[in-house]
């Protein structure tokens, strides 16, 4: 686990009417239950409305971001696991929905905060996603990234 030189992140309050929406998958409960509320305390320590939408997979992330642009979100926290198995397809699943939040980021100039775990196996998911005994809580981190973004474009 790297977190060498990673920023001291804190929730900005912003004023106005935020809204950010986290946009999770639904693979691993316990990893994903962490993610979500993490996210959930940074955002309500900056004190904006705050929407959860749920999408099946990693994959499907992109779309649910998009969809919540289209919705009025001011920014998005995109929260998702994948946990390498025997084939490819972890590959293929974290390229192709890494890429499109950026690409989704980049185009409509509006913050996603990144939050997908990308992990070898599940106890290194649950070293990073903020349940009791975790390391670090990449949901809070996310949604903090986020936050800072909406206030670095205000």
């Amino acid at each position: 686990m790297s977190g060498s030189g990673a920023p001291t992140l804190v929730p900005e309050a912003l004023t106005g009417d935020v809204t950010v929406t986290i946009v999770a998958s639904s693979w691993h409960d316990t990893v994903m239950d962490g993610l979500i509320a993490g996210a959930r305390r940074a955002l309500g320590e900056a004190g904006v409305s705050v929407e959860l939408v749920r999408v099946p997979g990693s994959f499907e992330l992109p779309l649910g971001c998009a969809r919540a642009f289209d919705r009025g979100a001011d920014a998005v926290v995109a929260l998702g696991v994948v946990i390498r198995g025997g084939t490819p397809h972890f590959d293929y699943v974290c390229e192709g929905a890494t890429a499109g939040i950026m690409e989704l980021m980049v185009r409509e100039r509006k913050p996603i905060g990144y939050g997908l775990l990308t992990c070898d196996n599940e106890a290194q998911a649950l070293d990073r996603c903020g349940v009791n005994g975790s390391h670090e809580d990449k949901g809070y981190e996310a949604a903090c990234a986020a936050l800072a973004m909406v206030g670095a474009s205000a």
